[in-house]
């Protein structure tokens, strides 16, 4: 029988024995029954039986007057059965019908177990799409619908409330992830204007002495601010699945972001050793940039004066991969999780980031199809987080899944960008 991960009997397996059990029990009862009425029409009708005699020689007519003799004489009725081979007989009959009997309620039980597998099997399929749906279905593809058919029975009801809540979480979250690009994306106009008017009289040197430290202090939160922006919008953006597919190379997105970082690099006296074989994927590549670019950043601040920084790419079984190692800080394996959490930084990074690098990396991976991975380093410290994607990777949403049990409530609406 089927278990669980618990070892516990499914669903499924409870119905099969439950229902094998009370048809075998009913027909225990039934031929049970059957062999107490036998048993009792026989006695009761033990007169009706006779043994049918062999009849006797014909008697020889008379030749003389003289009286009959005994052998002349009619036969007299034949006696009734004796009560001894009527016993016998009757514990034969009983004998057999209780073996048939017993042979009736086996071949009666693994019938019913068959057909009770069969049906609770047939009964259960549309809810274990109901759970497969609930196991797929999360934050960055709540377009995805069950859409169960079949009878209007408690199974579709099921699967009908399940839509409807997918329907409000998706509304939910898309006002979430719009109210969030929208106010940021409003947010950069004042912050720029801002950061104009302190850059200019800095440049000029039109500022006092004793106000300098003050503006230069606004100007590095006004900086600070800028960045949390354009990583709150890349964060929205990245959560909201792809627009613009094309193919690429993450070892084309590694080079472009060695030379953002550049500057950084030499400030920080780290060293940089790359190892850059091809892995095309198929996906957005402005997201894909700020991924591999977050990802070297990562690396280069959370790290020591003098360390280094390994960044590889490749492809193995069908996916690309990128990867990268840098020395650094001890981390702890139980706080890898965290770090991964929005606004999070590390106890000895630098604190120059908005603390949402991996966040966005995390929501711009499982975009892709991708899986993000991090482990602490066996020696030396630091961390190693690789990123893998399918080599041709399409759009999150179930069309994706050929001829799988989920529809994307999207698909009908408008064609991919």
């Amino acid at each position: 029988m089927t278990r669980n991960q618990r070892g516990k009997l499914t669903i499924g397996a409870r119905l099969t024995l439950s229902n094998t059990a009370v048809l075998a029990s009913g027909s225990l009862v039934l031929l049970t029954l059957n062999w107490l009425s036998v048993r009792d029409l026989l006695n009761a009708n033990r007169s009706l039986l006779a043994v049918v005699p062999t009849l006797p020689p014909e008697p020889q007519p008379p030749t003389t007057g003289s009286p009959p003799t005994p052998s002349q004489l009619p036969p007299a009725p034949w006696p009734s059965v004796p009560s001894q081979a009527f016993e016998a007989f009757r514990n034969t009959v009983m004998r057999e019908l209780l073996a048939r009997s017993a042979l009736l309620i086996v071949v009666i039980a693994a019938l019913s177990l068959l057909a009770g597998w069969w049906i609770a099997r047939r009964s259960l399929t549309r809810i274990t799409q109901v759970t497969e749906a609930a196991q797929y279905i999360g934050e960055t593809n709540l377009y995805d619908r069950l859409a169960l058919t079949g009878p209007h029975d408690e199974v579709k009801k099921l699967g009908d409330t399940f839509d409807t809540m997918l329907d409000r979480l998706e509304r939910s979250f898309t006002a979430q992830r719009d109210f969030t690009a929208l106010a940021s994306h409003e947010l950069r106009t004042p912050l720029t204007i801002t950061r104009t008017a302190l850059e200019i009289p800095l440049a000029q040197h039109r500022v006092p002495d004793d106000l300098e430290p003050a503006l230069r202090r606004a100007l590095a939160a006004t900086e600070r601010s800028e960045r949390l922006i354009a990583s709150l919008l890349a964060l929205a953006r990245g959560e909201s699945g792809l627009a613009h597919v094309r193919e690429s190379d993450l070892a084309d997105h590694v080079r472009a972001a060695l030379a953002d970082v550049r500057d950084e690099v030499e400030h920080l006296k780290v060293a940089l050793q790359t190892k850059l074989g091809p892995a095309p994927v198929t996906g957005d590549a402005t997201l894909l940039d700020q991924l591999v670019l977050n990802l070297v950043i990562n690396a280069i601040r959370h790290n020591h004066s003098g360390g280094t920084v390994h960044v590889t790419t490749g492809t193995a079984n069908g996916r690309s991969w990128i990867e990268v190692r840098n020395t650094g800080p001890f981390v702890n394996a139980h706080d890898i999780p965290a770090l991964f959490e929005p606004f999070h930084r590390g106890v000895d990074s630098h604190r120059t980031g908005s603390g949402l690098g991996l966040t966005v990396a995390r929501a711009v991976t499982h975009t892709h199809h991708g899986i993000l991975t991090a482990h602490p380093n066996p020696l030396g410290g630091g961390l190693t987080i690789c990123a893998e994607f399918p080599t041709l990777c399409l759009p999150r949403m179930s069309s994706a899944l050929a001829g799988g049990p989920y529809r994307d409530r999207r698909s009908s609406a408008s064609p991919l960008g």
